[in-house]
């Protein structure tokens, strides 16, 4: 398993976790999970946008960032909303680069 270099990253609990999110559309989009960040009392997912064709591991560099909105009985992730304001998304991408530098590359 993978781990940070910072106390406010979770890393997904397996590598190449890949979950299925349904846009506004109804369209499905699978998204590979990077992990989560805690960012002033709330909790952001980050994801690469995965074809099912594609390798896992293998993201486009497009990093797509999604507030948890809602957790499970267990207290763990069940609902995810696009990050709109560009600050926070901007502010929590930093965060995300500090704690995963030693796992991703976004140079």
């Amino acid at each position: 398993m993978r781990e940070g270099s910072a106390p406010n990253y979770c890393p997904p609990v397996q590598e190449g976790m890949t979950l299925t999110f349904e846009d506004e559309k109804g369209d499905c989009i699978d998204l590979e999970f990077l992990g989560i960040i805690l960012h002033n009392d709330r909790s952001y997912g980050f994801f690469f946008p995965f074809e099912e064709a594609d390798e896992v591991g293998s993201g486009s560099g497009e990093v797509i960032i999604l507030e948890v909105t809602e957790l499970d009985d267990e207290g763990q992730p069940a609902a995810f909303e696009l990050v709109d304001d560009v600050n926070i998304a901007a502010e929590v991408f930093e965060d995300f680069k500090v704690a995963t530098k030693d796992l991703y590359d976004f140079e």
